[in-house]
């Protein structure tokens, strides 16, 4: 199959992709972190990660992992054997598997003076408004914090996430969460071919995708390994979510000691390139798909703290109505009844009706909890231009 004319694109997109990212999420998945015959964890490899990771940090880069390997690990301890087991032999694999795995990351983390934090998700947990705030809020927080989270998909709770999921859409999702530059999906292949190279000597690597055409959906198979069962179709799947939010995606070869320094050096790889970045992505998410459930009035203090670049306090609030729960979407009007934006509210609207025109130091008072200071944060809204 002939590359198309509309892919070949500058390899250098990618080197200027990377080197511009400061928020990084990186996914590796089972068969490269355990050993397929015996379980064992492939530590080495995976300390030659974290020194790519320390070195990142050390530039001021954020990096998130989002980890496999639990049910992988779980499943030899436990003894069971054969590729297809029951679905409560797999939760039970992983709940033997996450301690293990969990101790591994904060060993080989301390002892590269890094703070290592394990965070369980399922992709529910992405898609409910009010769980995909807090699991935000947490990773900001760690970030913030300069400590390197593990994100694991909480395989003892869940269900289909374990027949049918996969960790590469996880990862985009968690990387659209936190509005990361630069989603690394790790592979035993160095990126996508336009036939599976296994089968076809002919095939040719693309360097640089810049959309996904039926042509590209074509080109990605469903086979996976043993261990994994994260095709091709899943990365694609997951570049999708990725370029959705602005996050570039690659996809490199983690068969490989320190992956994400050989990607800096220029490995063979692709690259998903995003139409725009992720603050124009979620901001166009915001003002335009997105169903409004409520409305708030500012007064005029506070529309010019908008309009600087502010977050929107409870004390700027005037009134409130609609039906929104925590993390809905709400129009912001000025006092005239214009239009000035739309955000998710960080309150249910029978907690913002509490605080209205309320200081943020007397929330806890009046609310009972210790809540957010903001009704509206800066990073969650979108306001008009004037």
């Amino acid at each position: 199959m002939t590359k198309p004319a509309s892919l070949i694109r500058d390899p250098d997109e990618g080197a200027t992709a990377w080197n511009n990212a400061r928020r990084i999420v990186v996914k590796i998945g089972s068969a490269l972190l355990t050993d397929a015959q015996t379980g064992a964890l492939k530590t080495q490899w995976l300390a030659s990660l974290l020194d790519d990771i320390s070195r990142l940090k050390k530039t001021g880069r954020e990096v998130v992992l989002v980890s496999s390997g639990a049910v992988a690990i779980g499943r030899f301890a436990l003894g069971i054997k054969g590729n297809k087991f029951k679905l409560e032999q797999a939760q039970a694999s992983a709940a033997v598997g996450q301690i293990g795995l969990a101790h591994a990351y904060q060993q080989l983390a301390q002892e590269r003076g890094l703070v290592a934090a394990q965070i369980l998700l399922t992709l529910a947990n992405t898609e409910e408004r009010r769980h995909y705030l807090n699991a935000r809020q947490t990773l900001e927080t760690l970030l913030r914090l300069n400590a390197l989270p593990v994100v694991n998909e909480n395989d003892t709770v869940a269900t289909n996430e374990i027949r049918y999921g996969d960790n590469d859409r996880l990862s985009a999702r968690v990387a659209s969460m936190v509005s990361a530059d630069c989603l690394v999906l790790l592979s035993d292949v160095d990126g996508l071919y336009t036939a599976p190279p296994s089968e076809n000597p002919n095939a040719t690597r693309l360097a640089i995708v810049s959309e996904i055409t039926p042509e590209i959906e074509a080109m990605a198979g469903d086979a996976g390994s043993a261990l994994s069962k994260g095709g091709m179709k899943t990365k694609v799947e997951a570049a999708k979510i990725a370029r959705g939010s602005g996050c570039h995606m690659v996809i490199a070869s983690g068969k490989i000691e320190n992956p994400l320094a050989a990607i800096a050096d220029g490995a063979a790889c692709t690259w998903f390139i995003a139409p725009s970045d992720p603050i124009t992505a979620k901001k166009s998410w915001l003002s335009g798909q997105l169903e409004p459930k409520g409305e708030l009035v500012v007064d005029d203090g506070a529309r010019r703290a908008l309009e600087n670049g502010k977050s929107l306090l409870p004390a700027g609030v005037t009134e409130v109505s609609g039906t929104f729960d925590r993390g809905d979407a709400v129009i912001i009007r000025a006092n005239d009844g214009h239009e000035l934006g739309r955000g998710l509210s960080a309150y249910a609207i029978e907690d913002a009706k509490q605080i209205i025109g309320k200081k943020s130091s007397e929330i806890t008072q009046i609310l009972g909890y210790e809540g957010r200071d903001e009704l509206i944060h800066r990073n969650d809204m979108a306001l008009h231009r004037t």
